[in-house]
């Protein structure tokens, strides 16, 4: 079956191969039973029954064909004439004669009718293959009695929901779009799963296309630059916000829904029902992408270590604080010390303190832009981003960027940004498998599950799923992890107010280069596929270690994504791993890489100021002032960012029990917004 594998095997297709077999294997036996001799009929050329077969069926294929091209996928209007077509040349080729084998029942009469039957299967299947899915109730229920469930929606609210879907699809029956996402199990579930009930639902056929997030970005750069239709809707990390919103390339949602979208906008649809609408709000207010999924950086660590009542009494010895969830870098630094060098080994195997990668990759890039400057206390506070400065380190006055180097008012290589790069080396290279340092972020990902490392500072809720696979080390025979998620522990130069983590939200997206009924059908799939709170996540949520609890905190609100103050996130994205990757590799010093980042940033948002192209709320840069006058400017305004360098960045480490954590939060998720 592996050689059949690549067919995208469905009943009418089953079908079709099916009557094509019977129809060669009846040829064979005429062939056999009734012997002919060539004859020439209107074609002019000498043929047999079986050419006469093989014509018949050429010629309605290119009829097909020509109809899908030209009119449309509902090919059943086809077969009629294609069996008219058929049935002209196996009278005709025939000769004379033909007329009078009509008139009898002999085999060459027996021979015509099987030939047209044959014709006729082969077509009625090929228009089922290509014929558009059928929208009703009945699909819907099946769907919402069996996939739907649990809901957050009665069985006939659903139904409801449903139905408006259908009126509203009706348009669009037997379009096929293009939507795009990136690899994340969220997003193969919706392509393999949602997407066929959406269709079998709407009748409107997606092609929903998961590929890497490099890729992503990669796409909807090209088609904003080009203007050419690459993707119907696209599920496109909110880091965009900034570069939405000052392009122009984006649909306004807010004003969409209100006006020419209207008429496609689920009336049940929710928006302040989505805990990540802020992150996709613009400075004007306005929303420009609808959060489809989210997933935090947060710490991970070794449950049952941390419980271990010898390591806790050899911790407290030595640090002269309880062995806990670290709330400061200093607390993260000694707990990865000790488990690297004092403990070394648990039931025969090498454990080490932490984990992380260091390759020049792309990845790379993530794991800095991703909040880690932020987490060490870089930029000032706010929530969802820093003001003025963010934790790009990029200055934003009004709408309008000003900077990212210090000497703009900036801190992208100010010494909170230096010293998170400086633990980020240190902690590599003494704590983490000596592999790490050559491993990008896919690489490394897995690590964790293979139970020889006690903690990590910046591990992706995203690899949940597969943390809690059975059988792994890091698994209870109970089905229980052994492993916790926690909030992130943040560094010296981080202050209360200050975001303290990055969150992915991954979110629908629309283009206006989209022709607008594609983009209405788009806009029916994205709303189609997401989702909310349920009361199944606080059953699940023993078996998840930690994360329905932290969503549910009040703390998840300082895990953000890259906000506003960004303005052109491709383009500025690749600068951090080039760079960064230099001080990882040891070509540069901290500071020297950072520098370089920093007049990199600076260079292109000075190109996009000479280029007007963002309008009245892109790049307008700072002129250069000296570190010192940006220092006691933001003193004197009350700001944070940029901060002089502190005279002890290592101070007494602080940790906090993780039950005693876990029960300051509320059990049960927050009431929905009301409009």
């Amino acid at each position: 079956m592996e050689n059949i594998a690549w067919m995208a095997w469905t009943l009418p297709t089953a079908i079709f191969f099916v009557l094509l077999s019977l129809t060669l294997g009846v040829m064979t036996w005429l062939a056999v039973a009734y012997p002919e001799a060539e004859r020439v009929g209107i074609l002019r050329i000498p043929t047999t029954r079986g050419d006469r077969l093989f014509i018949s069926l050429i010629m309605t294929a290119v009829i097909h064909l020509l109809w899908v091209g030209l009119v449309g996928t509902d090919t059943i209007v086809t077969i009629p004439v294609g069996e008219g077509i058929a049935e002209y040349v196996c009278r005709c080729n025939g000769g004379n004669n033909m007329r009078h084998f009509e008139r009898s029942n002999g085999p060459k009469t027996r021979t015509r009718v099987l030939m047209m039957t044959s014709a006729v299967a082969l077509m009625a299947a090929s228009a089922a293959i290509t014929a558009p899915a059928r929208a009703d109730e009945a699909a819907a229920k099946k769907w919402i009695d069996s996939e739907f469930q649990p809901s957050t929606l009665s069985k006939d609210d659903q139904m409801k929901e449903m139905q408006w879907f259908i009126k509203a699809a009706a348009p669009f029956k037997g379009m096929e779009i293009n939507a795009v996402s990136e690899t994340l199990t969220v997003h193969q579930y919706e392509s393999q799963t949602l997407a066929k009930a959406f269709e079998e639902i709407t009748g409107i056929k997606v092609k929903h296309d998961i590929i890497q997030e490099g890729d992503v970005v990669e796409k909807i750069q090209t088609q904003m630059q080009s203007g050419k239709n690459v993707y119907d809707g696209w599920i496109n990390d909110s880091d965009f916000i900034g570069t939405h919103f000052r392009y122009g390339q984006a649909v306004d949602l807010t004003e969409w829904m209100d006006k020419e979208g209207k008429d496609v906008t689920d009336p049940m649809l929710d928006v302040n029902d989505f805990i990540g609408k802020s992150f996709t709000t613009a400075p004007n207010g306005h929303l420009y992408q609808l959060p489809d999924q989210q997933f935090a950086n947060l710490y991970w660590f070794r449950y049952d270590w941390f419980s271990n009542p010898d390591y806790k009494a050899k911790f407290k010895a030595k640090y002269g604080y309880d062995l806990g969830v670290p709330v400061n870098w200093s607390a993260y630094e000694d707990i990865a010390e000790f488990f690297t060098n004092d403990i070394k080994e648990i039931n025969g195997v090498r454990v080490y303190g932490h984990m992380d990668y260091g390759k020049k990759d792309p990845s790379l890039g993530w794991r800095f832009t991703d909040a880690w400057l932020s987490m060490a206390g870089n930029g000032d506070k706010g929530i969802p981003n820093g003001l003025p400065v963010d934790e790009w380190g990029i200055r934003m006055e009004g709408c309008r960027p000003v900077g990212s180097s210090v000497e703009r008012g900036g801190d992208v290589n100010g010494p909170a940004a230096v010293y998170s790069i400086v633990k980020y080396l240190d902690w590599m290279k003494k704590y983490a498998p000596p592999q790490a340092q050559g491993m990008t972020f896919s690489e490394s990902g897995p690590v964790p599950s293979q139970g020889n490392i006690a903690q990590q500072i910046f591990w992706y809720t995203a690899f949940t799923a597969d943390m809690v696979k059975p059988g792994l080390p890091v698994m209870n025979a109970d089905g229980t992890p052994k492993w916790r998620m926690a909030p992130s522990p943040h560094g010296s130069y981080w202050k209360d107010g200050m975001k303290l983590g990055y969150q992915d939200v991954g979110s629908a997206t629309l283009l206006k280069s989209t022709p607008a009924d594609r983009r209405k059908a788009a806009w029916l799939y994205l709303q189609f596929i997401v989702d909310i709170w349920d009361k199944s996540f606080t059953e699940r949520a023993p078996k998840l270690g930690g994360l329905i609890e932290f969503y549910r905190s009040p703390a998840r609100v300082q895990w953000t994504p890259t906000g506003n103050n960004v303005p052109d996130y491709p383009k500025l994205a690749q600068l951090w791993w080039q760079n960064i990757g230099d001080a990882s590799s040891g070509a540069k010093t901290p500071q020297a890489a950072m520098d370089s980042l920093a007049a990199a940033q600076d260079s292109v948002m000075e190109r996009l100021e000479k280029s007007g192209v963002q309008g009245a709320c892109g790049p307008k840069m700072n002129k250069k002032e000296t570190a010192e006058y940006w220092f006691a400017k933001s003193a004197k305004d009350g700001n944070i960012a940029p901060q002089r360098k502190l005279a002890n960045e290592k101070p007494k480490g602080e940790t906090i029990d993780y039950d005693t954590l876990i029960k300051s939060w509320p059990a049960s998720p927050p009431k929905r917004a009301s409009n």
